[in-house]
């Protein structure tokens, strides 16, 4: 099992504010998002799910962590299942079994203290982080890539609608 993130952040960190996702719009981003990881499982903690507004991503597992797992209630379907857990750990132990139907590769999604844990645990395999090179305000953050720990593989750098970059990190 290969864990990554998929994560777009400014220049000054910024994912997010106020339980939403940034205030940046870019088709390319969102695009490579839905193509990446669609037919995979993903994680992602309970505001990042929330922040879908109701409805789950199609044809992907979700693995919502939550603090509290059996008050959740969510209607999924077969081809968009969702499941809550309680920790990082529990959610990827949840994943293992079902990469033979869902793929190898699992993705967190989100939030910031989800990718934190991951890497601060040593768990992330690779990263595919959107660098949006302009800075903007909010409240939830992506950690500081290690060099030490990740090397950059790939670089992609777009300047419309507004300069991003793709990058691509994989553990040393």
């Amino acid at each position: 099992m290969i864990l990554t993130h998929v994560v777009a952040c400014s220049e000054n960190r910024v994912i997010g504010a106020q339980g939403d996702i940034p205030p940046w719009n870019l088709a390319e981003d969102m695009k490579f998002f839905r193509d990446t990881t669609k037919g995979h499982i993903m994680i992602m903690g309970r505001k990042t799910f929330e922040s879908f507004k109701g409805k789950a991503l199609p044809n992907r597992y979700h693995i919502v962590i939550t603090r509290e797992p059996a008050k959740q209630k969510f209607e999924s379907t077969e081809k968009s299942p969702v499941v809550f857990v309680s920790s990082l750990e529990e959610a990827i132990e949840l994943a293992k079994p079902l990469t033979a139907q869902w793929g190898d590769e699992v993705f967190i999604i989100g939030g910031g203290e989800i990718y934190k844990q991951a890497l601060d645990k040593n768990l992330t395999d690779k990263i595919y982080l959107t660098l949006v090179h302009r800075e903007f305000h909010g409240d939830t953050y992506y950690p500081q890539i290690d060099e030490k720990v990740f090397t950059l593989t790939n670089r992609r750098d777009v300047e419309t609608p507004i300069p991003f970059s793709f990058l691509t990190y994989i553990r040393k």
